[in-house]
């Protein structure tokens, strides 16, 4: 595996793949990885001939600076993982790099009618920061495609819209969320929960899976009042519900009772310090 952190250094390297016609496939992340992580790699792998890696915690999509100072920083079990998982580059960049005039002045991308909800509303200014890191990644990587996971749903359809909106030359794919054998989806965040509340973490997901059920056994398609529900119930064990809501899978707007495809169930809520996000696909024949 190649390192690069200068983009001198990194072009220099993919041209040499593009001069032999390679395919280049792209998984950004921000390091702390986890096997989620490396389904994505391993998804990449058998998509295109080299399989490019970025570790850039990007403060430009921290709300809060307490958030961004806890992140979990392990450059050094990254290498050692993406060494042995034939991720052919790896690239680690510094805020310098990314942001040579600082945050301040950095020209920023918005992306209407995906970032003004859910999470785009707990988190004010997160998704800019967010479409701004991956222009810039998708920028200076040119990479064939690209890889996310579903588990970061929001982030997955605003990319697609930047994609699509900007006329960028490469496909987006989508990976399912890889989950811990207890449910919980995995994330980097999740090293930070005490054992009590990683304990109490999969109750995120036993709340979707029973308010899916609950649609699909058409035993109850009263939608808020579930999802009303299961707020309630995270709220009594100790979670702080940012929001737990049932919306159109294809832009996130608000649906009715009558409406039943296609739907998502999306949850955020937070234990302690630790800020989890969760969703699953409701898929309605009627």
């Amino acid at each position: 595996m190649q390192i690069e952190s200068s983009l001198n250094g990194l072009r220099a390297r993919l041209k040499s793949w593009r001069q032999q016609q390679q395919t280049i496939a792209l998984v950004p992340t921000m390091g702390n990885l986890h096997a989620g992580h490396l389904s994505l790699l391993e998804k990449a792998r058998t998509l295109a001939d080299k399989v490019v890696v970025s570790i850039f915690i990007n403060p430009l999509q921290f709300d809060d600076p307490t958030d961004l100072a806890a992140y979990p920083r392990t450059i050094q079990a990254d290498i050692q993982q993406l060494s042995q998982s034939e991720c052919d580059l790896l690239f680690t960049p510094d805020p310098d790099l990314m942001y040579p005039l600082g945050q301040a002045n950095q020209t920023k991308i918005q992306v209407p009618g995906v970032d003004d909800k859910l999470c785009g509303l707990a988190r004010p200014g997160h998704f800019d920061g967010v479409a701004t890191v991956v222009t810039k990644l998708f920028n200076v990587i040119q990479p064939d495609m690209a890889i996310f996971g579903e588990k970061d749903y929001q982030q997955l359809l605003l990319i697609e819209k930047l994609v699509t909106d900007l006329n960028l030359s490469l496909n987006i794919v989508a990976a399912p969320t890889c989950r811990e054998a207890d449910g919980l989806a995995m994330s980097s965040r999740n090293s930070r929960l005490s054992e009590q509340h990683r304990q109490k973490a999969p109750m995120l997901y036993q709340e979707l899976v029973q308010i899916r059920d609950a649609v699909l056994a058409k035993s109850n398609r009263d939608y808020a009042a579930l999802c009303q529900a299961a707020r309630e119930r995270l709220t009594k064990a100790g979670f702080d519900v940012d929001y737990l809501e049932i919306r159109n899978e294809n832009d996130l707007e608000n649906v009715g009772d009558s409406d039943i495809k296609p739907l998502r169930v999306l949850v955020a809520a937070r234990l302690g310090s630790v800020r989890l996000i969760d969703n699953i696909p409701i898929s309605l024949s009627e």
